[in-house]
This record gives C-alpha cells, structure tokens and sequence, in this order.
C-alpha cells in the first residue's frame, strides 16, 4: 500500500505567530496530533506536534503568549505519495517521530502518522 492510500487529509494550518494554546485548540478541534506551519516569508513548510506542546507547556511556557514560530520542526522529513508505508515507518524510525507532511512539489497532500500506518497493517492482517 502507497502512502496516498493512507495518510490523512485531514490537515489543520496554521501561521508561526498563532500561540500554542491556538494551535492546541485547532489540532484538538479536528483530532490531529499535528499542524502545518506555513511561514508566508519563505521559509518552507514546517511541522508542530503534541509533543511540541506539551514539551513547551511542560517547561512551563505560557501556552497563550508562547507563538507557534518558537516550537516548529522546519528540518521536516516529508513522503511522497508514492511510498509504501514501509518506507514511511521506516523514515519514522530513523527520525524518531511519529508523523511525516507528504508533499507533490511544493504542495501539502496530508500526512501520514504512526496511528495511520498501524490502522493499515491491522486492517490488512483481519482481511488476510
């Protein structure tokens, strides 16, 4: 199975000067672990998870002042659609991370997470 067939379209966007209670409240709201941060100036695609946040909030940072820009991953390892969700989990493995942004060019498809790929294997293993 390609990662096209698994990921999520379901993707909440967000800018770097939303705060993290914002892009809490977003991700929350549509039940995603993350968000892609657009920076309009340039810098490329970058990714805020739960782990951001909570790892922000836990070294008790003020989530309502603390600006998304602060907490982004922009050295983002990103999947094309054509992989197989082998080569996604391995990517994972190797990253230590539990999501990747999947990308045509330049444009945001989705993304696939760990909960996305072991959905797949264990759909596949009941039908087998």
């Amino acid at each position: 199975m390609q990662v096209h067939e698994a990921m999520s379209t379901t993707v909440v966007q967000l800018g770097p000067d939303h705060t993290l209670r914002q892009a809490a409240a977003l991700m929350a709201r549509r039940k995603v672990g993350s968000a892609i941060v657009v920076d309009p100036d340039g810098s490329g695609v970058g990714i805020i998870t739960e782990r951001d946040i909570l790892n922000a909030i836990g070294t008790e940072l003020d989530p309502d002042t603390e600006r998304a820009a602060d907490h982004i991953t922009w050295e983002v390892v990103y999947a094309s659609p054509a992989w197989t969700i082998e080569e996604a989990a391995a990517a994972m493995v190797r990253g230590g991370f539990r999501h990747l942004v999947v990308l045509d060019g330049d444009d945001v498809l989705g993304v696939i997470s760990v909960r996305d790929i072991v959905r797949v294997w264990v759909q596949t293993s009941i039908s087998a």
